[in-house]
């Protein structure tokens, strides 16, 4: 063969491969989701609650996703029985959850308050104030509340907040139902 046709074999693969590039280049800048693993096992008599409350979340977001693991989880249940149910947690993926089986036998939704806690471990604060409708108004609506799905406002918060994966860890804080 001579230099010219190897000069058009030669473009030819370079075009090719720049088209392929070009195709290829949606699909490499869509968003990544970010799994967080969670284990129920230290709340043994809420284990198909939590496992709700996690798939509530996964239906309503799409940025992260929650996966139940018995080993190496970074949000960790645990069952307690009194004080209230609270998360220590920096916010953002890492967390232990203390789900108190008094505020279930008042009422309370075990549902509701795992959906809960999990939102805070995702990043959100708590919003008493707020109407049932909204996960993280907590014990605020009384025990007539048993929704245990975010809002699409709350979704959309972390949506936001999860759009470029895990982030630095913050400061660890301590919030209640």
């Amino acid at each position: 063969m001579n230099g010219r046709v190897w000069g058009r074999v030669a473009a030819l693969a370079i075009t090719a491969s720049l088209s392929l590039g070009v195709a290829m280049a949606p699909a490499a800048s869509a968003a990544a989701v970010t799994t967080l693993y969670y284990s129920s096992s230290g709340a043994p008599d809420y284990l198909a609650q939590i496992d709700q409350g996690a798939a509530n979340w996964n239906a309503a977001v799409t940025d992260v996703k929650l996966a139940k693991r018995s080993t190496g989880a970074t949000i960790v249940f645990h069952e307690v029985h009194s004080g209230g149910s609270y998360t220590n947690t920096d916010g953002h993926g890492r967390g232990q959850i203390y789900l108190d089986t008094s505020q279930v036998a008042e009422g309370y939704d075990p549902t509701r308050i795992a959906a809960h806690e999990l939102g805070h471990n995702l990043g959100l604060p708590d919003h008493y104030s707020g109407p049932c409708t909204e996960l993280m108004s907590g014990h605020g609506p009384g025990t007539a509340c048993k929704n245990a799905k975010p809002s699409a406002a709350e979704a959309a918060k972390v949506q936001s907040l999860w759009v470029n994966g895990f982030a630095a860890e913050t400061t660890a804080r301590t919030v209640a139902f």
